[in-house]
């Protein structure tokens, strides 16, 4: 079944995501995830023909090491002859790059420049390929970049109302992320209603713990949440979203603030965290609500559905139709309240949702959730893994 597949690698500062799989059918082989890696605690779990392992990896307990025991593993399942290609997925691509890539010397250190716009992210996928170089030196490395799919923005949507030298001379603007996600979901979407992807207009909602919405126009994106970094748009798990710039003077200059601190609270302390004071989780918040009346996790979710769908409706401006806003991410594919909250304020654009069929589209389910004489809202579990092994070959056809 599997003649050839892609390793798929997603290296996180104290991470590592893999998974095995056939860039054709988009079917798993093995997949799993290194964590609390530059710890004593290191591990490396993995599913393989639905058994799960787990075990412990030894010092020094970074990239390397887990790389290693990866490729034991791929060695003892008699797998390694299997993998055609490396794929990487590299969070930022700044405007350079709008494709896959292959990995060569010259394109590691443009990586390693574009690390000044994701400083948590680009050096760990930097660090992911140079394990995988050590261990896979006979295969191709190819980077499927996050911001690619949103390098088809007009500048309106991009530029900030900045001086335009900080774009000229800083590349300081909107990139947008989670873009192989929306690419994935909008192609099932167009498949779905049996349109070609060209003709299709989505608005789609991509929603985890980090969260963003994209504007979709035949085909392409033209507008997006997420900004310079991922802190823009919409309020998520631990994430602020969108604040009043002058907040963060407010908190250096009268409430004694460091810039780490301001930091640290806008990423890692607000959103549905820090505005509940109870959790980041979604399904917790939910649990609180329904089962404690707890204020703190309904004025998070309140705030947290609001935003998304004022984003939603202001992302119509870029669109003169709209197909389907499409729900993705842990929180768009599984809380049937969450969609049901946020389509319930987006009554102008004609959406009503279907009772039943929310609640059946979840855990891995895609469905239309809308009623037959609604403008349609649709549920699709998203896979950035398949999109990455598709585009990783796609490219190496090319070549």
């Amino acid at each position: 079944m599997f003649t050839e597949t892609t390793l798929v690698i997603n290296c996180g500062s104290s991470s590592l995501k893999f998974s095995l799989i056939c860039p054709q059918t988009g079917e798993t082989l093995l997949n799993g995830l290194a964590e609390c890696l530059s710890s004593n605690d290191a591990t490396l779990s993995y599913t393989f023909e639905n058994n799960k392992q787990s075990q412990p990896l030894l010092a020094p307990f970074n990239h390397q090491v887990a790389i290693n025991a990866l490729v034991a593993i791929l060695k003892q399942h008699h797998l390694v002859d299997k993998i055609t290609a490396i794929g990487h997925r590299i969070v930022h691509g700044g405007e350079k790059y709008g494709q896959p890539t292959i990995i060569t010397e010259a394109v590691k250190t443009e990586i390693d420049k574009l690390a000044q716009l994701a400083p948590l992210h680009n050096p760990a996928n930097l660090i992911g390929i140079q394990a995988c170089e050590q261990a896979f030196k006979h295969l191709p490395q190819v980077a499927v970049f996050d911001t690619a799919f949103h390098q088809t923005m007009p500048a309106k949507a991009y530029i900030y109302g900045l001086p335009y030298k900080l774009y000229q001379e800083h590349g300081i603007r909107r990139y947008g992320f989670h873009g192989t996600s929306h690419y994935f979901v909008a192609k099932q979407a167009a498949s779905l209603i049996n349109k070609p992807i060209d003709e299709c207009n989505f608005i789609s909602a991509h929603l985890g713990n980090g969260c963003s919405i994209t504007a979709i126009k035949n085909g392409k994106s033209v507008e997006t949440s997420l900004g310079l970094t991922p802190l823009e748009g919409v309020m998520m798990g631990t994430r602020s979203g969108d604040i009043d710039p002058s907040i963060v003077f407010h908190l250096v200059d009268q409430l004694g603030y460091s810039a780490e601190q301001v930091n640290q609270m806008l990423n890692k302390e607000s959103g549905l965290l820090g505005v509940s004071q109870l959790s980041n989780d979604c399904r917790a918040l939910e649990r609180a609500m329904v089962e404690d009346n707890h204020p703190g996790a309904k004025l998070a979710l309140d705030i947290f559905c609001y935003r998304i769908a004022k984003t939603i409706a202001s992302f119509t401006a870029s669109l003169t139709k709209l197909d389907a806003i499409i729900f993705t991410g842990g929180i768009g594919e599984n809380s049937a309240f969450v969609r049901e909250q946020v389509l319930s304020q987006l009554s102008l654009l004609g959406m009503k949702v279907d009772a039943d069929k929310n609640l059946a589209a979840r855990f891995g389910q895609s469905g239309k959730i809308t009623t037959t004489n609604s403008r349609a809202a649709w549920v699709i579990p998203t896979n950035e893994e398949w999109v990455i092994a598709e585009q990783t070959q796609q490219k190496l056809i090319q070549e």
